[in-house]
């Protein structure tokens, strides 16, 4: 049965990883300049000319960062929902993105841009995500008994809250900060400094490690906090670990490339439908996943309009948003642990 399982999952990984390769083709060669393999090949090698500075200095950084915002929000999404048991739970619905949305619209509105310059937004970002992680703790972590309803409706009145104040600052700023708030909100992987995009890439990444580093708590965490008390789990201690990591990558993701949602909540689930819950295939399957998912969206959005862009959160609302509803419709099983 374990060579089966085994196998199952090598099968799984494979095909990810094939999808992805893909994935990553068509959003190296879509575009307004459209490119074959051959040619892509071609313009790499040269290492010169328009198109070469178009595919490393564009569409590769865009790449990369859509692969770590979407592997960042859909292993936050898959862990939280682990720690609440609650399919509803996603980064989004516990006000961690909300707080990181507001900390950008106040950049924008006070003028950040001239202070810390091309990091200024992110940076207000992951101090408004940060403000809310560090509420969120005093209101309901730091408990001798962690009560997970405590913390679920505390992410669901900070999210409220963040949003209130973004429309009371869309309500009394300027039009042209008010253009930049909206179409931040709506999210884009367009970041032109590439330091900030490894940094993103590598936050991602060890968020994984550090997920995978606790993958045996989370298996039993799938039973309920009591049960993995019993099999000797500090589940108080593993929880506030679990969602401050969850947190961060969170945070500098949204800080980056502003709120892109449904890949918390929709990734997990198909993943977890398709290829079941051990969390030792599930973290790594749900990475690519949301990976997969984020490179596509970019791709749609910046060619189904061509020569101008969507935002990236329209079109993963929509397709995220269609495929959830026709999965429920096909299956019940699809929110289930």
């Amino acid at each position: 049965m374990f060579e089966n399982r085994k196998i199952r999952w090598i099968f799984s990984l494979s095909a990810l990883l094939i999808v992805l390769v893909i994935t990553s083709l068509l959003a190296l060669c879509y575009g307004e300049l459209k490119l074959s393999i051959p040619e892509l090949i071609d313009v790499i090698n040269r290492k010169s000319g328009i198109e070469y500075s178009i595919v490393m200095n564009i569409r590769l950084p865009r790449l990369l960062l859509g692969f770590a915002v979407g592997g960042s929000l859909s292993i936050s999404g898959l862990v939280l929902q682990a720690i609440y048991r609650n399919p509803l739970v996603e980064p989004y619905t516990l006000g961690i993105s909300g707080g990181a949305a507001l900390g950008v619209a106040l950049g924008i509105v006070f003028g950040a841009t001239t202070v810390f310059s091309v990091f200024s937004l992110p940076i207000y970002g992951i101090i408004g995500a940060s403000v809310t992680i560090i509420i969120m703790y005093f209101l309901s972590m730091r408990r001798t008994h962690l009560n997970i309803n405590s913390i679920l409706l505390t992410g669901v009145m900070i999210s409220f809250i963040s949003s209130s104040a973004i429309m009371f600052l869309l309500s009394t700023t300027s039009s042209a900060k008010l253009q930049n708030i909206i179409f931040w909100t709506m999210g884009s992987l367009e970041e032109s400094n590439h330091t900030l995009i490894y940094i993103v890439l590598a936050t991602s990444l060890m968020g994984l490690a550090v997920f995978y580093f606790f993958v045996r708590q989370l298996n039993a965490l799938r039973l309920g906090e009591s049960h993995a008390k019993y099999l000797g789990v500090n589940t108080s201690l593993i929880i506030k670990i679990l969602f401050i990591v969850a947190s961060i990558i969170t945070g500098i993701s949204v800080a980056t490339a502003g709120v892109i949602g449904f890949v918390g909540l929709v990734v997990p689930h198909l993943l977890r439908y398709f290829i079941g819950n051990d969390y030792r295939i599930l973290l790594i399957s749900t990475f690519l996943g949301g990976a997969i998912f984020i490179i596509l969206s970019d791709v749609v959005a910046r060619t189904i309009i061509l020569p101008n862009e969507l935002p990236i959160g329209v079109i993963t609302g929509i397709i995220g948003g269609t495929i959830f509803i026709i999965a429920i419709s096909k299956s019940n099983k699809l929110l289930k642990f």
